[in-house]
């Protein structure tokens, strides 16, 4: 049994930052059904591009498999009903929207209570419900921005640089589903549920960690650095070599010791501008200018083969296609295929979280508005003359445009499985 499957997740999710943080409680074997709102044609992840063919993306199947879908408009009376059903059946009310959306829409736990005192309400937000920038939207190129990361990222002579990937989003993610993996528990331990109030504001500020801490204490600085260097390790950074670029660090002393024998260079061990942390960091740019004439006369895997057997934490640059083919990503069963009616195969990354000993298994993502039946005439167990009402009164959509059952043009079909 995966450790999850007691556990029934309403996402109201969109997008990156909150699909991504309930595909690992999917992946867990949580009951994610996520709600689809059926006057935008659902999440708008389904239609990114560059991959995308109707309503099916390549960004979509990233972050929703293992989830089940149904079309709601909970703007109607309706649609709020059964909203409401299966808030009784559930254990958890998931969304990522802004700040003020979770009160207007009604979904806080003051909201809900009445109708499962032990419902967890996590609210992903961009800036938190509370706070004079609640209302705003968030978006991780801002956030990067406003929480001070792209004034610490990049050489020092160019220009404010975001991260590569969408780091606030996704750390965002993790974040919300931890605090509603604790709210689980508490409400299964006392009974009684709560709001989970996360923010990718939060998020991205508490990331800044030890920098914020010494500027709080100290009065630091923080500054970008030449060759992506750590703020007060020295040497740690990337160095150029004959042929590319490798990444070299020096985090203890011992490593210090080994990486200065292992290139020949105890004279530099034995100089007394280098003999601790202090002194190197003090010394940084004659070590530095050291290190890079000579790691730039050999080639990178010269240098890797020299380092790694001796015990120097080290590593090259690789781009995704060398870092999707390393051998230990492989060994990990980082890579796993899912069947797809539209995509065929589709390849994409394992989750992270693991665990036990059993190996997780993947499901495609839904197509929009796929698991209506099981959702509503078996788990709510509703039967036709309920569906003919409420579908009348527009809570699966505008009466006549959005059929029970899978989306127009959508059939359902056998779920395809994973194959590691």
């Amino acid at each position: 049994m995966k450790p999850l499957a007691d556990v029934r997740i309403i996402s109201l999710e969109q997008y990156g930052a909150g699909p991504f943080g309930s595909v690992h409680l999917a992946d867990l074997g949580a009951e994610v059904i996520k709600i689809e709102d059926p006057r935008v044609g659902g999440d708008v992840g389904r239609y990114v591009p560059p991959y995308a063919q109707g309503e099916d993306s390549l960004f979509f199947e990233t972050f929703n498999r293992n989830k089940r879908s149904v079309s709601l408009d909970l703007s109607t009376q309706a649609g709020r009903a059964v909203f409401e059903d299966l808030v009784r059946v559930s254990d958890a009310v998931y969304s990522n929207l802004r700040g003020d959306v979770p009160q207007k829409m009604g979904i806080r736990y003051e909201d809900l209570r009445h109708l499962n005192p032990a419902i967890v309400c996590c609210s992903l937000t961009g800036f938190g419900m509370t706070g004079p920038r609640a209302a705003e939207p968030g978006y991780d190129y801002i956030l990067q921005g406003l929480a001070g990361w792209m004034s610490l990222t990049g050489d020092p002579d160019g220009p404010p640089t975001k991260s590569g990937l969408s780091l606030v989003d996704f750390s965002g993610g993790f974040v919300a589903a931890i605090s509603l993996l604790a709210g689980l528990h508490a409400a299964r331990r006392d009974g009684v549920g709560g709001d989970c109030d996360v923010s990718l504001y939060d998020t991205a500020l508490s990331l800044l960690t030890y920098p914020a801490t010494w500027h709080l204490n100290a009065g630091f600085q923080p500054e970008r650095t030449r060759n992506s260097a750590h703020p007060s390790l020295v040497p740690f950074q990337v160095f150029p070599a004959s042929d590319g670029w490798l990444v070299v660090g020096c985090a203890k002393e011992k490593f210090w010791q080994r990486l200065t024998t292992v290139v020949g260079r105890t004279d530099l061990l034995e100089d007394p501008r280098y003999r601790t942390f202090a002194d190197r960091a003090e010394h940084r740019e004659p070590l530095l200018a050291e290190l890079e004439q000579l790691f730039a006369g050999g080639t990178v895997e010269h240098w890797l083969s020299l380092l790694g057997p001796a015990g120097v934490p080290c590593g090259p640059i690789n781009d995704v296609t060398q870092a999707l083919a390393e051998p230990h990503t492989k060994a990990r069963g980082l890579v796993v295929e899912t069947d797809h009616p539209v995509w065929g195969t589709v390849q994409q990354l394992a989750s992270p979280v693991r665990f036990g000993s059993e190996p997780p298994e993947y499901r495609r993502a839904p197509r929009r508005n796929e698991h209506f039946d099981e959702v509503i005439r078996d788990l709510l167990d509703y039967d036709d003359a309920q569906v003919s009402r409420l579908s009348a009164e527009g809570a699966f959509g505008a009466p006549g445009t959005e059929p029970p059952g899978p989306a127009a043009g959508q059939e359902a079909d056998a779920p395809g499985s994973v194959r590691l």
